[in-house]
């Protein structure tokens, strides 16, 4: 058996073919007519009314809350357990990331931690739709914001295709990001796009992704700016990833529901509480008593894992060590991603599950 990776990319001859077509066609690769095409694709896909796509995910979080106006001495709230983009985007811009606990079944911002996280200096929350969730109290937090004027970022890099209420997560926020580096549910190796509704934020996004100039190729800038644009190379690859967004999404759900069986009251094992119905999870993932031994028992049967993030309040670029966060902590100590690939195949699903069944004896 082929070693299993942890995540690896899917994409096939009709990327290749694509691929060629453009380069044979005198391309000029930089951002063009393809991105425009691809920005449309999101944008239908998620029924937000403007979409912009950037160079990642992580830019794409940076440029939003710069649209937000968040400056030096703002506050944003955010999920103690997340990927380090979502905290490191604030404080890149000078503003200070404040930590909230997260809830134990979905592993999202807690409703609760966020209000007691709330000061006069809070300008705006990132909720992170973590693996294709969304928090029990979701309304509730948009609810919040709206009522108190904070910009609602929604930082969905990894829930392209869950929905909640039939509507695209992404879409709840003021700003919605997502991200299409390698393990998201599509690729274009590295990439991300922002969704919104409101049009006055749009041209401000506009703007920032292309050093704050008045327009495209202008030399007169009405604000500060970067270059965050994308490729129209990546823009060919991102088309043709759209097209198998609904088979992957189906594929995400069902592998989701045969580990979930395959592991089902295995002794030391917890899986995680996922809706199926709603969520397409970008990465397959458990709790466990023994992950050190488990992730080398793993290895040694030719299964790749990761380990969870960490706590973020926890890491020296923070310094915040002496704070409490119990449910983010436990998780990060327990957490386990297995092989979330869509290349992954039934057969070396049941094999992993026997593989951890073995262990856990």
């Amino acid at each position: 058996m082929r070693t299993i990776n942890y995540m690896e990319p899917s994409y096939d001859e009709h990327e290749i073919h694509a691929v060629n077509e453009y380069m044979n066609s005198k391309a000029w690769l930089t951002e063009f007519k393809k991105t425009r095409e691809f920005e449309e694709s999101i944008a239908s896909f998620t029924g937000a009314e403007y979409c912009s796509v950037m160079s990642n995910g992580t830019v794409t979080l940076i440029a939003s809350l710069m649209a937000c106006g968040i400056r030096p001495g703002d506050e944003v709230i955010v999920p103690d357990f997340t990927m380090s983009a979502t905290s490191h985007a604030v404080e890149i811009l000078g503003a200070r990331a404040v930590f909230a606990d997260v809830e134990k079944d979905t592993f999202c911002m807690d409703y609760n931690a966020m209000i007691e996280a709330v000061n006069e200096k809070t300008r705006a929350v990132i909720v992170v739709d973590l693996n294709g969730r969304y928090p029990k109290r979701f309304e509730d937090i948009i609810t919040f914001c709206r009522r108190h004027g904070l910009w609602m970022i929604e930082d969905a890099a990894q829930a392209l295709g869950s929905t909640y209420k039939g509507k695209a997560l992404g879409t709840f926020g003021d700003i919605g990001s997502f991200s299409f580096s390698m393990p998201k549910i599509i690729t274009t190796g590295q990439g991300g796009a922002i969704v919104t509704n409101n049009k006055e934020l749009y041209d401000k996004i506009l703007r920032i992704r292309d050093f704050g100039r008045e327009e495209a190729g202008s030399d007169h800038y009405l604000m500060i700016g970067a270059n965050f644009k994308f490729t129209d190379l990546q823009a060919v690859i991102g088309m043709e990833q759209m097209k198998k967004v609904p088979a992957r999404v189906a594929r995400k759900k069902q592998m989701g529901r045969l580990y979930d069986e395959g592991l089902k009251n295995v002794k030391g094992i917890e899986t995680v509480n996922n809706h199926y119905d709603d969520t397409a999870p970008c990465f397959i993932e458990i709790l466990c008593d023994q992950r050190d031994g488990l992730i080398e028992w793993l290895s040694e049967h030719g299964i790749k894992s990761r380990k969870f993030y960490p706590a973020l309040h926890s890491e020296p670029a923070y310094g915040r060590d002496n704070l409490k966060f119990p449910i983010a902590q436990e998780i990060s100590s327990r957490g386990l991603w297995l092989p979330s690939s869509v290349n992954v195949t039934d057969g070396e699903i049941e094999y992993i599950c026997n593989c951890i069944k073995a262990f856990c004896k």
